[in-house]
């Protein structure tokens, strides 16, 4: 389904403020852009830097899809950033209120051929070797409702221009931000279950899983046995 014109305008102007700058603090690499559907889909990536909605914001639009962000609702109080996120139509989560209102709204986005991108970690990864942790469910939830596909992305690099601690990316050396996208996660043995804890701690926990094998291609090395936990502050054991 087409986009209203008035949106993909909005889209247009942000795109030719966002992606000057993206070109000008780092180099990009991007994988696996032929995995995106043609539309109506979510993507799950893992979290190292505040730069990576930017970064990868700038890949699906650069695919012909307009990226729709599940963002802290606080972002939307603010001055002019605030009406931004509400004239492209982003999507608030007021985690007070548990998310119910944000899964619907994300919910017609989809039912109207959108792409929706969430960090299923719902923060930057607290691990100490910054790989992904234990996912909340809500991702999962949202997929196994409306039987989209997700799409697991693995970014990298973007935390070496803007480290989790830094308020401005660095310019100097100029390094790459490197994303790569895998193949949709199997998730159909659990579309007709009933979203049950279990359920949805699995269908997390697949996503997770997903994820992290495409951040191993693009670091090169294997992750870690279990799954940093950032309630108890320690790798854990899962089971997918």
């Amino acid at each position: 389904m087409t986009a209203p014109a008035g949106l993909r305008a909005g889209y247009l102007a942000a795109s030719l403020l966002v992606r000057p700058g993206l070109n000008a603090v780092m180099a990009k690499e991007w994988e696996g852009t032929e995995n995106f559907p043609d539309s109506g889909f979510i993507v799950c990536a893992n979290h190292v830097s505040n730069l990576d909605p930017l970064a990868l914001g700038h890949l699906v639009y650069n695919q012909g899809h307009l990226p729709h962000f599940l963002a802290k609702s606080e972002l939307f109080q603010l001055p002019v950033v605030g009406g931004l996120l509400a004239a492209m139509r982003q999507i608030p989560v007021d985690r007070a209120r548990g998310g119910n209102e944000s899964l619907l709204a994300a919910d017609a986005v989809l039912a109207q051929g959108g792409a929706i991108i969430i960090y299923p970690e719902g923060t930057l990864t607290s691990d100490p070797e910054l790989w992904p942790m234990k996912a909340k469910t809500g991702a999962a939830r949202l997929a196994l409702k409306t039987g989209v596909p997700v799409i697991p992305v693995a970014q990298w690099g973007i935390h070496e221009v803007m480290p989790k601690t830094a308020k401005l990316p660095s310019v100097r050396p100029r390094r790459t931000g490197r994303i790569r996208i895998g193949r949709p996660v199997a998730l159909d043995d659990l579309r007709d279950s009933a979203l049950t804890r279990s359920v949805l701690e699995t269908a997390s926990e697949r996503i997770m899983t997903a994820i992290t094998a495409e951040l191993e291609v693009l670091r090169e090395e294997g992750a870690p046995e279990g799954r940093w936990n950032p309630r108890t502050g320690q790798r854990e054991m899962v089971h997918p």
